[in-house]
């Protein structure tokens, strides 16, 4: 210590520096409900809703419109939900099984429906897809791998739909899934074109497994597709409450699309059943060939054959041919002109 009071510098050296205690992250409150997304229109304003506690007085608000959309829930989510939103038990078994085949019913009010989000990356891949409609409640349940916020229809959120009504924001989603079946058909015309180039060129067993494979898929969209267009033509023919008047219009427009859809499916099953026709029918034709090929060089190895088992057995062929008597070169010269001229005759008629 100095005589002024400041500590010297040797004192200071010496002294071990303090430590400083970094203070903890504090770690956030896990999401109780990691695969359900919420929105409300209320007042004017769309609102996403976070967690049980926010969505439980928005759906008991008569005033509210709520979209709840929920990805590959587990059993006990499922239940938590249908207690919550008052879903019939029918209904909560559906969604709780999936594996479901597209559908419609109407249980005590409420709308549920099953249908099918198709994709194609390679191969058709299925996502299921479960509605509910009830009063100012739209709730969607799907597997992972499929996201209507992608939608072209929603434009990010569809909380600007929510405003139209539940009903309506129903038709964009089911407009969206029914739109993106065209793709997926155009995928597969393709390569049922690129398959029937490779059949009159030149077939492969790959060809041929591509083709049932098609076909497997084709059988797979038919089952999906088409109980969707019995789906909209009861949204559209039967009176429900729940449905707007002035939205029916749209339904329709959507069943027009199914039509369509369906009509492109049977038209792709007719080119890959033909398709498979004409393999069946090359490869028989390749095989014709290959057998009139083998016969023609059958026929010329006969003639060798022939005049050389002639002379072979013989005692005058076998004295030519151990040089004991002349003509060797002429009974070869024979030999090899007979099989010249055979040759020539089953080239002209297209046998070799």
């Amino acid at each position: 210590m100095q005589p002024n009071g400041t500590p010297s510098p040797e004192r200071s050296a010496a002294e071990p520096a303090r430590a400083t205690v970094a203070a903890a992250p504090v770690a956030e409150a896990p999401d109780p409900w990691p695969r359900v997304r919420s929105l409300a229109w209320s007042n004017g304003q769309v609102v996403r809703l976070d967690g049980r506690e926010a969505l439980e007085p928005a759906l008991a608000d008569p005033a509210t419109r709520v979209w709840v959309d929920v990805t590959a829930p587990e059993h006990a989510e499922i239940a938590e939900l249908a207690d919550l939103v008052r879903l019939h038990p029918l209904i909560t078994e559906d969604i709780a099984e999936r594996n479901q085949r597209a559908k419609f019913e109407e249980i005590e009010g409420a709308i549920h429906i099953v249908m099918f989000a198709l994709a194609h990356g390679g191969e058709v891949t299925e996502t299921e897809l479960d509605i509910v409609l009830d009063r100012d409640l739209l709730l969607t349940v799907h597997d992972p791998g499929w996201d209507p916020f992608a939608l072209p229809q929603l434009r990010g959120d569809g909380g600007h739909l929510l405003k139209r009504g539940v009903d309506f924001l129903l038709y964009a989603i089911t407009d969206g899934v029914v739109d993106a079946y065209f793709p997926v058909l155009d995928a597969i015309e393709d390569e049922i074109d690129g398959l029937q180039d490779d059949v009159i060129r030149k077939p492969t067993s790959w060809t041929l497994e591509r083709l049932f494979t098609l076909k497997r898929e084709l059988v797979a969209l038919r089952r999906a597709i088409t109980p969707a267009r019995e789906i909209f033509n009861q949204l559209t023919n039967r009176d429900l409450e729940l449905i707007a008047p002035e939205h029916l219009v749209y339904f329709r427009d959507v069943y027009d699309h199914l039509i369509r859809v369906t009509d492109e499916l049977d038209n792709d099953r007719e080119l890959v059943a033909g398709t498979l026709e004409v393999y069946l029918s090359t490869i028989n034709n390749n095989l014709s060939v290959i057998m009139k090929r083998l016969t023609g060089v059958t026929v010329i190895l006969a003639g060798i054959g022939a005049l050389a088992g002639i002379f072979g057995m013989s005692e005058a062929g076998a004295a030519i041919a151990a040089g004991e008597a002349p003509g060797f070169w002429v009974i070869t010269s024979v030999i090899l002109g007979l099989a010249a001229l055979t040759a020539v005759f089953l080239r002209r008629i297209d046998w070799i």
